[in-house]
Formats: structure tokens, sequence, C-alpha cells
């Protein structure tokens, strides 16, 4: 069993980016959608997944529609179209259905981290950082560790000091660096 402290230095290690200190493991539990499942929406989303990674984009659009009209209101299938939407560059009807992915879900779940993790890229890249940082911040505090990785990006410092960090760390296990005190 590894104490707090050797999971903090591993955090630090694995994740050079994230602030000290803002493990990206914190959660015991990992995120559930507390949605009641549908087998058949269920699914109908993982047929269309399969599809968007066959790049059949609109195949994959149509059948997340059809899981949505099974279970019009499961999260999930709003986030997993919404995806395939951003994909085709259609980025207005992408953002309806993270906003419904997230009324659905309450804000709260796996379901809500992704949608809110997506929008907040949406933002980002349509310039609105501030809005996207919000997004961010949400995910987070739901112990999203891709949400926290990107808020550390977004901080210069905390990046720079960071990276520092993993590079020291980096040439002290290739033996680059010498740790003994010089008398």
């Amino acid at each position: 069993m590894t104490s707090e402290h050797d999971r903090a230095v591993l955090n630090s290690i694995l994740n050079p980016l994230l602030p000290v200190g803002e493990a990206a493991f914190l959660a015991d539990e990992p995120l559930q959608d507390n949605e009641e499942e549908n087998a058949e929406a269920k699914e109908r989303e993982l047929e269309g997944v399969r599809a968007a990674e066959a790049g059949k984009l609109d195949d994959a659009v149509e059948i997340f529609t059809s899981a949505i009209e099974i279970a019009p209101e499961r999260a999930s299938g709003y986030n997993n179209r919404a995806q395939a939407l951003r994909l085709k560059g259609k980025i207005p009807e992408a953002l309806l259905d993270l906003n419904k992915a997230l009324s659905f879900s309450g804000g709260v779940g796996k379901s809500a981290c992704q949608a809110l993790c997506q929008r907040a890229q949406i933002f980002m890249k349509e310039g609105h950082e501030d809005l996207a940082k919000k997004d961010l911040e949400a995910a987070a505090s739901q112990g999203n560790a891709f949400a926290k990785l990107q808020l550390a990006q977004m901080n210069p410092y905390a990046a720079l000091c960071n990276k520092m960090l993993h590079d020291a760390f980096t040439k002290l296990q290739k033996g680059e660096m010498d740790c003994q005190p010089k008398f």
C-alpha cells in the first residue's frame, strides 16, 4: 500500500502540468451517471461510437439521434451526438446538444463532465477563455483529470513551475543531476 506522500510524488511525476498538490486521482470512485440505464439506447450509442471511429460521422449522428429517440432524457446520447456534430464542424448544433446533456444530467456525473469539457474546448477555439475556464472548473471540481490538466495549461505560471519540476525529475531519473551536497 502506498502512502499519501508516495501518491503525491507519483502524481507530480506522472502529471507534470497539474499544480503541485492537485492529484488527478483524488476521487475514490469513478464518475458515474445517475440516470436510469436504457440497454437499447446504450447499445445504439456504442454503435454510433463505432461508426464515428470508422469516420462515418453522418451515420454516427443518425445512430445517436435514434438513441436519443429511445431515451430522450439520457444525457449521454446528447453528449455523444455533440461530439460527432463537433467533428463535422456543426458547432451551434453541438452546443445545443451539450447544453441538453448538462440539463438532463443536472451538471453532475460522467456525461456532465464530458459535456463540460467538450463545451470548454469549443469555447477555447472560439476565443471565449472565461467561459471555457468556468466549464473546466465545474468538471475539475468533480474530479475530472482532463479538466484539471486543461486548467493547469491555462495558467502559465503553474505550467512553467510544473514543467521545471518534471524536467528536474527526468534529469534525476537519468542520472544527469547530482543531488549530493557539495562541501
